[in-house]
């Protein structure tokens, strides 16, 4: 007899047919995809900057201690498991309430440290961005019936928790060896840079960027 199947439950999210609530609240469920997928992974690709390498280390680091704490815990998911098909896996506390309050504390923090924006209002708008998403993630996994408000509120207590930790971790002890990561021989190949010495990163990348334009157009006209 083969032995019965087993969904990853990070993308395994179900909604009743025809409730365009649940139908949306399901899309909702899947934004921790998207910020990893579509975040992180284009973040390294085009950036390569410490600060988001060691902010996406944080989100692996929070998934492990998630996994670590609902097997030690083992609390079951309420009784619509059964019809969602994970009554396999344990509740306590949310994978994805802790993902996306982990990232709305540490990208809250990061904001308001100042990295590529320099007035109040602008760090109050930002740092704002993340929190509706985290609410609605939330309430997405007890509408859709994958969590208990417990379960949920767990998750986003650790989430918390870990984010304002894991961001105290990396800007008050790790970040004197960004310049040694910089330099290393792995750092120069990978192209791998600190911007955490910039006040203001979007600015300081605009105005050398227009610079570097207005040399090229100088180096141009000299050779014509």
């Amino acid at each position: 007899m083969a032995p019965p199947l087993k969904a990853v439950t990070l993308t395994h999210v179900r909604y009743q047919r025809g409730d365009q609530l649940g139908h949306f609240l399901a899309w909702v469920s899947l934004i921790p995809v998207f910020i990893s997928l579509g975040g992180f992974v284009s973040h390294f690709l085009f950036r390569r900057e410490l600060q988001g390498i060691f902010f996406a280390l944080g989100l692996i680091i929070s998934q492990f201690i998630n996994e670590l704490v609902k097997k030690s815990v083992q609390q079951s998911r309420p009784e619509t498991c059964a019809i969602l098909e994970t009554c396999d896996s344990h509740g306590w506390p949310s994978s994805h309430s802790q993902y996306m309050f982990f990232f709305a504390i540490y990208f809250t923090l990061l904001t308001y440290k100042g990295i590529g924006l320099s007035g109040g209002r602008q760090k109050l708008i930002v740092g704002f961005v993340p929190w509706p998403l985290a609410f609605l993630t939330m309430y997405s996994r007890v509408y859709l019936g994958y969590h208990t408000v417990a379960q949920v509120f767990a998750g986003a207590a650790l989430g918390s928790f870990l984010g304002a930790l894991w961001f105290w971790v990396v800007n008050s002890l790790l970040i004197c060896y960004f310049p040694v990561i910089e330099e290393s021989a792995l750092g120069r190949m990978l192209y791998i840079k600190d911007c955490s010495h910039i006040h203001n990163v979007l600015k300081f990348e605009y105005d050398n960027a227009r610079a570097a334009r207005k040399n090229l157009a100088g180096k141009s006209a000299k050779d014509q």
